[in-house]
């Protein structure tokens, strides 16, 4: 079974494993009675087994709906609130002193020189400040008028770009109550990316911080003809003489006390309809340049509205840790869903979330324990890191405690596959790794790329909660499925969620029909209120990744190849794009003897080894097999070539070919323990000394591969690996 190949190894004694399994069973079998009385785990066993989704008729390609939404969408979360700034305000009127947006106070910053020489900023942080829900509902009142003194007109465009921060979210929801159209750029975007997105939307005020506007803006502000007026969020910046005429700089406290004195005219005139535009989107873009993606507020509520139906008992008790970039559809829609239910948003960064942080100071605390969040959302690279931390700080245990810890990983990997609990294994074996998350976490959200199931099954073992895996992309306002709680399998996406409906249709070239036995396989299109208006200024592909049916359905081609499975859960073939979408089906390539491979199911299967830190696979229509470029672990490749003998610096041990050989035995053995087929492991790969970071333009922010700039950077790679006459 997949969980038996996901167990961990260990290296007891055959004769004492006898004995300590026979005390486990005595243990199990004493602990089910109460369990059973007492627990609550038999209502969600129950759950998980019921069907989740259904097709709304018996029709090959018919569109599946969750069972709680089969006859009607879902499209608002409360009566009469249509827009969002309706949201905030009802949520205002309802919690108003409610702690809402919290940020921690800077106590102390240190350089700290590496015995490289390099220097490394290291911050001691404060307790959280918090501000209310009526503190922000004011600062974003004011704020919205100081804009308008500025000039800001409704239904005109304004661009932040801005790390995630309480003054991002007081900006958008200023935007939202004014009609301002908002439109996010990634912090981490190239020079190049950002001019193109504020000339392609022609803003005339851009929203920033003081870091940004000397890291980033200033080389590029005299490529921004129309650019009249920058707005810092942290005060006053220093200012520099290369400043262009005509460019003027406030900080976000002055326009709000411009706000504060403004009279509010007529405020009525301003206020948006469900169809107006709240958000253009510009995607990371993991080809070409970033695409604008226009989201109005009809759109994005009816995505938080199908969101929060998966997360029980959503409330003022929750608190949740916002890190990822607002700019990331995943992070803005989380963090509205909590907004609009009474949780505490906490603020962080993935420089100082953890006590182990690289900007964290040695002995101070991290975000997680301070705040000691209960939801979180992560992308899948960050909790392969989690995972891969957590393994070889394992494998540097002792003996004793490495084989306490896999026995007790093992059994409670068992007792979840069964739906059970193992509250003794959670408070005495795994309390310690809950901690490095806060220990009160109750449900981590993961989306924006395909969590591998070893992964996930970490996840639910070491950090005692449910993974809800989503699917969505950003042209689907980031709603399409969440897996429910009380679901843990593996490898699969969950239903569709109330708001929207998915229907599979044919991929013929790839041989993927919805009339496949036993499960419906095909091109996945999602349909709903929820499905955006399409991308700013490119009618010619909206056209084509947009359709609207006879019965005035709106529906979106994602380009990505799934399967539904008998209790209506989805399963993901093959990956276009998750959460942003660009080539249609690049995922899957189609090699010289006829198979296809999935890149992304290749990779999935093999990041999460300790040798590899990044991988990226690659092939070609024109060859019979799978190279790939890895990015290896220096300690565990230094390690590798110790026990080989293989002496030189990184990059002799990188370009080494006998060192590429021994790395490919470890990836084929991994390869066959995650069952790919022999045509989908990597018969040759090349390892890069380098790493792969948003700064080299080789991956997104999300830390998604740029597939196009990958191949590009290792192009001499693949003709080697190929030979010359690749196309």
């Amino acid at each position: 079974s997949q969980a038996a190949k996901m167990k961990l190894k260990h290296n007891i004694n055959p004769i004492l494993l006898q004995f300590i399994n026979l005390i486990i069973l005595v243990y199990t079998f004493v602990t089910y009675i109460p369990w059973y009385i007492f627990s609550g785990s038999r209502q969600a066993i129950a759950k998980a087994k019921q069907v989740k989704a259904r097709p709304v008729n018996n029709k090959p390609g018919g569109a599946y709906r969750s069972v709680n939404s089969l006859h009607c969408l879902a499209s608002v979360l409360y009566p009469g609130c249509d827009t969002l700034d309706k949201v905030f305000k009802y949520a205002k009127t309802k919690y108003k002193d409610k702690k809402l947006l919290g940020t921690r106070e800077i106590l102390k910053e240190e350089d700290e020189i590496q015995p490289s020489g390099k220097v490394f900023k290291k911050v001691i942080l404060g307790k959280y400040s918090w501000l209310s829900y009526e503190d922000v509902y004011i600062k974003a009142v004011n704020f919205g008028k100081g804009l308008a003194v500025l000039g800001q007109q409704p239904k005109t465009n304004i661009a932040i770009f801005c790390e995630t921060r309480a003054e991002w979210m007081i900006a958008a929801q200023a935007c939202f109550m004014c009609n301002y159209q908002l439109v996010t750029l990634y912090a981490t975007l190239g020079g190049p990316a950002i001019v193109h997105g504020l000339n392609e939307t022609e803003v005339t005020t851009i929203i920033t911080s003081k870091e940004l506007m000397q890291t980033k803006l200033k080389e590029i502000v005299s490529q921004v003809p129309l650019l009249r007026h920058i707005i810092t969020v942290d005060g006053k910046p220093t200012t520099w003489a290369e400043f262009p005429k005509g460019v003027i700089v406030h900080t976000m406290a002055s326009v709000q006390a411009m706000g504060a004195k403004a009279d509010i005219g007529n405020k009525q005139q301003a206020r948006p309809v469900p169809s107006d535009i709240a958000v253009i989107m510009y995607t990371s873009g993991s080809t070409g340049v970033p695409k604008g993606v226009m989201i109005s507020h009809c759109n994005i509520i009816a995505g938080i509205t199908g969101m929060a139906e998966r997360i029980p008992n959503l409330g003022e008790k929750d608190i949740y840790i916002g890190y990822l970039p607002l700019a990331h559809v995943l992070e803005l829609s989380a963090e509205l869903v909590c907004l609009s239910h009474g949780c505490r948003i906490g603020y962080s960064s993935p420089q100082t979330l953890a006590d182990q942080s690289s900007k964290i100071k040695k002995g101070s605390k991290g975000d997680v324990t301070t705040l000691k969040p209960t939801l979180m959302a992560a992308v899948p690279e960050i909790m392969d890191r989690i995972y891969k931390n957590v393994m070889n700080k394992v494998n540097e245990m002792t003996s004793f405690q490495r084989n306490l810890f896999i026995l007790a990983y093992n059994y409670k990997m068992e007792q979840i596959s069964k739906g059970y609990s193992t509250p003794l294994c959670d408070s005495l074996i795994f309390r310690k790794v809950r901690m490095l998350l806060g220990g009160k976490i109750r449900i981590l959200l993961c989306g924006g790329a395909p969590l591998s199931a070893a992964t996930q099954r970490f996840m639910n073992i070491c950090f005692c909660c449910p993974v809800g895996q989503g699917y969505g992309l950003t042209e689907s306002a980031g709603a399409g499925t969440i897996m429910e709680v009380w679901d843990y399998t593996t490898g699969r996406v969950g239903a569709p969620l109330v708001c929207c409906e998915i229907k599979l249709v044919n991929w013929e070239e790839g041989g993927y029909y919805n009339t496949d036995k036993p499960y419906p396989r095909g091109e996945i299109l999602i349909g709903g209120q929820n499905v955006t208006v399409g991308y700013y200024k490119n009618e010619v592909r909206t056209k084509k990744d947009f359709t609207v049916d006879e019965n005035g359905q709106r529906w979106l081609h994602t380009g990505d190849i799934g399967e539904f499975q008998q209790d209506g859960c989805l399963k993901i073939i093959a990956f276009d794009s998750f959460f942003s979408l660009i080539d249609r089906k690049k995922d899957l390539v189609k090699l010289q003897a006829g198979e296809y491979v999935s890149l992304g199911k290749v990779e999935a299967a093999l990041k999460n080894l300790p040798l590899v830190d990044n991988i990226c696979a690659y092939a070609s229509s024109f060859h019979s097999y799978v190279i790939g470029f890895v990015v290896p672990n220096q300690k565990e490749l230094a390690e590798l070539a110790r026990k080989k003998g293989f002496k030189g610096t990184w990059e002799e041990i990188c370009n080494s070919p006998e060192m590429e050989k021994e790395v490919l035995k470890v990836l084929a053995e991994a390869a066959m323990a995650a069952n790919l087929e022999k045509f989908e492991i990597p018969v040759k790969i090349r390892l890069s000394p380098d790493p792969w970071t948003p700064e080299t333009g080789l991956v997104t922010d999300a830390f998604k591969l740029k597939r196009k700039e990958l191949t590009a950077h290792y192009q001499a790679d693949i003709d080697r690996m190929y030979g010359k006459n690749v196309k």
